[in-house]
């Protein structure tokens, strides 16, 4: 077992991964994986708790994630990616959690509400969904981290999650549960093609899996600043939607020249865009030849070898789970 400090986390398999995702959490596991002992888990029971009607769909996204995670970097040498479903011992936890987390904890929990009105369009007034965040705390506690990366909207779950840990060790005369640190992630400004947040349900992404051909046409129509109406007219980055994609993407050196060009009018948007798809090419080329060397065989070795190790560590975390308990027949 590695002397490092273990972290955890997971995506759920809903779709193709975009530039969103690589940049608002893929960046960030690139790091961690150099700096932490990592377990990055497809979180397909969690994607049942609003996708319950389209369980078939969940089941063929699972490859396509693993193989855009480790296209992207993330490397099986140095993380464990593991698939939630597979290692049982997570809905055993959930269950032990369940039955000591009230139920006024998951009524009052913000994000449960605020998901409630945005998904307002789907059932999800569910057992399942009401109790997310413990399936959350099992996921994460199962493997006894130091902390969790997270962003700003899952601090009340992480929290409640610690909350679940105390309250499980007091009962039980243990110390054995940690409460995780939340390690924030830093937010990533890239907003969708029409100004809006990138998101599979608006299709206003780009897919890391998209070709040059795909992409072109989505980046040529992206809305730009409304206030240049001509090429003449001047413009302000800070409000335009491609600038945030050239911080990220184009080389940092031009970026005074995009900037003064746009403001001065000496740069159209159709330059801006062009340099744009430049830098995005040079981006997703390697990413992109990487994923079409990983066949399914190799995706599902990789699987089967993280589930292997996941399920090793969750095994012995249940013994002692169980023994703490009293319950260990």
């Amino acid at each position: 077992m590695s002397d490092r400090k273990r972290i955890l986390s997971g995506m759920r398999p809903t779709g193709p991964l975009h530039l969103g995702h690589y940049y608002g959490v893929i960046a960030n596991w690139l790091k961690l994986q150099e700096e932490y002992d990592c377990f990055f888990f497809v979180a397909d029971w969690h994607a049942l708790t609003s996708e319950y009607s389209n369980a078939r769909n969940i089941k063929n996204y699972v490859p396509g994630l693993v193989q855009d995670w480790v296209a992207s970097g993330l490397d099986p040498e140095k993380c464990v990616i593991f698939q939630q479903s597979s290692i049982k011992e997570h809905a055993e936890l959930q269950l032990l959690l369940s039955m000591v987390t009230p139920l006024g904890w998951l009524e009052r929990n913000p994000t449960y509400k605020e998901q409630q009105e945005q998904l307002a369009a789907k059932d999800i007034n569910t057992h399942g969904f009401l109790g997310y965040p413990v399936l959350m705390a099992a996921d994460i506690l199962m493997y006894l981290p130091f902390g969790v990366p997270v962003g700003k909207d899952q601090l009340p779950h992480v929290e409640l999650m610690r909350e679940i840990a105390r309250r499980f060790n007091h009962l039980y005369d243990t110390e054995l549960l940690p409460e995780p640190e939340a390690l924030l992630t830093e937010e990533a400004k890239l907003p969708g093609l029409d100004g809006r947040k990138m998101s599979k349900s608006y299709d206003n992404g780009i897919a890391l899996s998209d070709s040059m051909d795909d992409i072109m046409p989505k980046v040529r129509g992206m809305l730009t600043d409304k206030n240049r109406l001509r090429k003449s007219d001047p413009g302000d980055p800070s409000i335009c939607n491609l600038f945030p994609y050239h911080k990220l993407m184009t080389d940092p050196a031009r970026l005074p020249e995009i900037e003064e060009g746009c403001r001065n009018a000496s740069w159209g948007c159709v330059d801006c865009k062009k340099l744009l798809l430049e830098s995005m090419e040079r981006f997703l080329t390697p990413i992109q030849e990487r994923r079409s060397k990983l066949d399914a065989d190799t995706i599902q070795d990789i699987v089967n070898a993280g589930n292997d190790r996941a399920r090793e560590f969750a095994q012995r975390t249940m013994a002692q789970v169980r023994e703490a308990m009293g319950f260990d027949f």
